[in-house]
């Protein structure tokens, strides 16, 4: 196994130089290494090499140029993860308030197995899912102010105080789980059908964990395309082999996810935060365009006019 050696932040800089890339202020070059740590900011790198088989820099790149592309995607980040919060926080209102009011508020009603799905294929699922939401009612019971509050003085966790101590990976599986019935109920609030929704929901707590950890997010695929919408018809993206080369499995993807779950002014107050980062990246960007970035990301040149677009769950060929 090779060994990675350690370099220290003069040897990073003769690295990228190497490479390379223009360093114009190699004490601010060295400041932001320190802080930003070399192995995120060479994360960045591969618009700006010259090709796959040439992995040095193309002529003219600078260390601020590639900075600039790491701080458009924090940018960037941060106004995602605010709205999968946003998100996240809705669905989490909108299922607990669904199930309390067929099942009940107590524990012991809304976490009875005779609640979910009887398939068999999807019972060693529910049984564990089951154990990990009474894990975190004993956990939670008594170190969470809210949980604590109704342990104290009620004997019980409502749903819609425990779905504030679940993660949204967890509330995205519980919905895998429902009845078809609950499902379709849940779902049909968004106006998006049951499948599309269980399809979107794993794609979200997926993104939402990433955006938390601060892992790159621009050129970011899923392992799972999502289906066709009317939103790509209606946005006239190009098609190759009969497939839409955007929206389907980047980060346009999730874009698309977002129109149709958040309402229509949140969707259309992080358009114009989005479009806000990205002029600020273009005016940095000197050797390659915003557009390869775009391109990077799945975005299409006319993808601001999403939010102008009505919200619909049917595409209509």
């Amino acid at each position: 196994m090779i060994e990675k050696n350690f370099k220290n932040l003069s040897e990073q800089i003769e690295i990228f130089k190497h490479k390379g890339m223009i360093i114009n202020d190699e004490k601010y070059a060295e400041k932001v290494l320190l802080r930003e740590n070399y192995f995120f900011i060479n994360g960045y790198r591969h618009l700006f090499m010259k090709s796959n088989d040439d992995r040095t820099f193309k002529e003219g790149t600078t260390f601020e140029e590639m900075y600039s592309l790491f701080l458009f995607d924090r940018s960037f980040r941060n106004i995602i993860f605010k709205y999968l919060l946003v998100i996240e926080n809705n669905l989490k209102s909108i299922t607990s308030y669904q199930l309390s009011k067929k099942y009940g508020y107590r524990e012991r009603d809304y976490l009875k197995e005779k609640n979910f799905t009887r398939a068999p294929e999807k019972q060693a699922q529910l049984n564990d899912l089951l154990r990990k939401m009474k894990r975190q009612i004993r956990v939670n019971g008594s170190q969470h102010s809210a949980t604590l509050h109704y342990v104290s003085n009620y004997g019980y966790i409502p749903l819609w105080i425990l779905v504030k101590v679940l993660s949204f990976g967890i509330v995205s599986e519980m919905f895998s789980i429902l009845k078809g019935e609950d499902q379709k109920e849940i779902a049909s609030i968004y106006d998006i059908d049951p499948e599309t929704f269980m399809v979107y929901l794993p794609i979200l707590a997926n993104y939402r964990n990433l955006c938390a950890h601060e892992d790159i997010l621009y050129e970011n695929k899923t392992q799972k395309a999502i289906e066709d919408t009317v939103y790509h018809q209606l946005l006239k993206i190009k098609k190759v082999d009969d497939e839409y080369i955007y929206g389907k499995n980047d980060l346009f993807a999730l874009i698309i996810i977002m129109k149709q779950m958040l309402i229509a002014e949140d969707f259309k107050n992080m358009t114009i935060e989005l479009d806000n980062v990205i002029g600020t990246l273009n005016y940095n960007l000197n050797t390659i365009s915003v557009e390869q970035v775009l391109n990077r990301m799945g975005f299409p040149l006319n993808w601001k006019d999403l939010a102008k677009m009505e919200r619909s769950k049917d595409f209509d060929e």
